[in-house]
């Protein structure tokens, strides 16, 4: 008689099709294809040790909705430089799942119209997800924009003492915020590092840590929008001038 270690291997070993054909649906190629099919086995892993037969239901039918939740929760915590709300993220995914069967019914790549339709959503909306692919891998400054690089297009003002005014206005507001709310925009904005990790160097969650963002963004955004000290002396010296 196998013992429950065994089962387990076995049930792994038996679908390792199953987590490669759910980890394709979501990636078939790309930088990122290899580690979601890593994510898939782990979640694979995962519905395999707590699957019982008393559920009533395939193994089958238990382990595709495990699969897909850890590879969502992957896309979702991993691979943003840049992090758009939830519900673009969602879209984005549903959308890129929809568009290669549509692509084989159609026998061509479906317009964002067609899309929309298909998924019952708004077609801008459509088209805001799929652009949020830029926010997974940024182009590189120095990357070709026409017959130069998007560095050789960055100008450099020459308003160098506005640029100043800038950096101590900055600089005043963050004064008075906390030391978590320095911190944390510290370690989001500085060392890049993603919510869910923030959340677990701190002992936060990963919606606290968002919550917490938001709020100290907008403390900044009223700090900033009030006139200081140094601002007035600022103006006063640039009027005598």
């Amino acid at each position: 008689m196998p013992t429950p270690d065994q089962g387990v291997d076995n049930l792994v070993l038996n679908h390792l099709d199953l987590a490669r054909s759910v980890a394709h649906s979501f990636s078939a190629n790309g930088p990122d294809a290899p580690d979601i099919l890593q994510v898939a086995y782990l979640g694979l892993v995962k519905a395999s040790r707590r699957y019982d037969e008393g559920f009533g239901v395939p193994f089958h039918a238990y382990a595709v909705p495990t699969i897909t939740g850890e590879i969502k929760r992957y896309l979702r915590d991993s691979t943003w430089m840049v992090r758009p709300p939830r519900n673009l993220q969602d879209l984005r995914t549903e959308a890129t799942r929809a568009s290669s069967s549509l692509a084989q019914q159609l026998r061509r790549e479906p317009s964002v119209e067609e899309l929309a339709d298909h998924l019952g959503a708004n077609p801008a909306a459509v088209a805001e997800a799929m652009n949020c692919q830029s926010s997974m891998r940024p182009e590189s400054l120095d990357g070709p924009a026409g017959d130069s690089s998007w560095a050789d297009r960055l100008c450099a003002t020459s308003g160098s003492m506005e640029h100043y005014d800038e950096v101590l206005s900055l600089r005043s507001a963050l004064y008075e915020l906390s030391d978590r709310e320095k911190d944390v925009l510290f370690r989001r904005f500085y060392c890049e590092e993603s919510q869910q990790r923030i959340g677990e160097r701190l002992g936060m969650s990963q919606m606290q840590v968002s919550r917490l963002l938001a709020r100290t963004l907008v403390k900044l955004q009223k700090l900033l929008s009030v006139p200081t000290e140094q601002d007035a002396a600022t103006g006063r010296a640039r009027s005598a001038a």
